[in-house]
């Protein structure tokens, strides 16, 4: 039975213990928070074992073979240390850390250790998307990737959460280097880096505050933001985030040298676009035929996986963290690569460096950005 422990214990860690429980061969032996209130709240809605006010207690009491750690960021890299020196496997919630560099460190750490690690990165997980990790690797695209564009907007008239960063001048999102950006932007960015094979792609980033936000008094909240991500002659990507855009994407395109695919993480479809023309008007009909028989197995794919009650909201997170949780068990690689984790945290690192104009030594944890140097 694999011990599992949650840190933070706010409406995050709410999901994760919904998901723990779906998965069988472990067990919630404890939950922590600084608020005792909030561990207390989760211990008596959840089956958990204990909950306490302290991670030191958590770790010597319960101890957990694992831990989720469901902070706010600027906490990750401290109790993400503490948990892998106890000898703990450690899940941490988006972002990583708050730089690469403590993303590095942490990384170090568990290899030294001999300890797993992870990151929520759980859209990559979903069922759509480990169906378009499957055709590409079967050779679909016909080589490495050409070219991705990745679109993650969110919701800021009507979320909650949303309401309450626009309201409070102190909440802890805005003390974020990348304030609302810095929280969310790691799901967009992430698939984009899977699939990237450098390790210092370059980065053109151009973030400002929308109109509608202004018009709100809002001043320092970036909600529109454009990537472009450039490796040496090779694969290029856009990433584009909004607040604004209509429809609200939450889309993943990907293009080979010979046909491309289309990920809709909303309608859970995927829809294949074959790159070689057809001649003269046969290309007026046939295409929109293939898209419509495409979207109508897409449809009854997810009927399927419905009625095989598998169809839920955090059926990403359910597999990324049994996948986790496998990994420990059988001595198997972390369902993502700590290359991949890295490279996601120096892209978002280049990025928050280009959108607040600062010096490299301004920037938290002193990274050495040379991004902006080379372009």
């Amino acid at each position: 039975m694999l011990k599992v422990a949650i840190v933070g214990c706010g409406r995050v860690a709410d999901d994760h213990a919904e998901q723990i429980q779906r998965i069988k061969g472990c067990e919630i032996v404890g939950v922590c928070d600084q608020e005792p209130l909030m561990a207390r709240q989760l211990y008596e809605r959840f089956p958990v074992r204990q909950y306490f006010g302290s991670v030191t207690d958590l770790l010597s009491e319960a101890r957990p073979d694992v831990v989720h750690i469901t902070t706010p960021p600027q906490t990750h890299f401290s109790i993400a240390e503490m948990c892998l020196e106890a000898g703990c496997h450690v899940y941490v919630e988006k972002p990583f850390t708050l730089c690469a560099e403590d993303g590095h460190r942490l990384l170090s750490l568990a290899a030294e250790r001999g300890l797993k690690i992870t990151v929520g990165h759980n859209l990559q997980f979903s069922h759509v998307a480990r169906r378009m990790r499957a055709i590409v690797q079967s050779g679909f695209l016909g080589g490495l990737p050409v070219h991705m564009e990745s679109y993650f907007c969110y919701e800021l008239r009507d979320a909650g959460y949303a309401r309450a960063l626009l309201a409070d001048g102190g909440h802890w999102v805005r003390r974020l280097p990348g304030k609302l950006l810095h929280n969310v932007i790691s799901h967009g960015i992430a698939p984009i880096s899977e699939f990237l094979t450098g390790s210092t792609p370059r980065v053109m980033a151009h973030g400002f505050v929308s109109p509608l936000l202004k018009r709100m008094g809002e001043a320092e909240i970036v909600d529109e933001l454009r990537v472009v991500i450039c490796e040496d002659e090779r694969t290029t990507a856009y990433f584009t985030f909004s607040s604004q855009m209509r429809p609200s994407l939450h889309q993943f395109r990907i293009y080979g040298p010979e046909n491309g695919l289309v990920l809709d993480q909303d309608q859970e479809t995927l829809t294949k676009l074959h790159g070689k023309r057809l001649v003269s008007y046969a290309e007026k009909f046939i295409p929109p035929a293939n898209l419509a028989r495409q979207y109508l197995g897409n449809l009854a794919t997810n009927m399927k996986t419905f009625l095989a009650r598998d169809f839920h909201l955090k059926a990403g997170m359910k597999h990324l963290i049994e996948s986790f949780y496998r990994s420990i068990l059988d001595g198997a690689p972390e369902p993502i690569s700590h290359r991949e984790i890295l490279l996601t945290a120096r892209i978002m690192d280049d990025i928050f460096a280009q959108l607040t104009g600062q010096q490299q030594s301004d920037i938290p944890c002193k990274m050495l950005l040379n991004s902006a140097s080379r372009l």
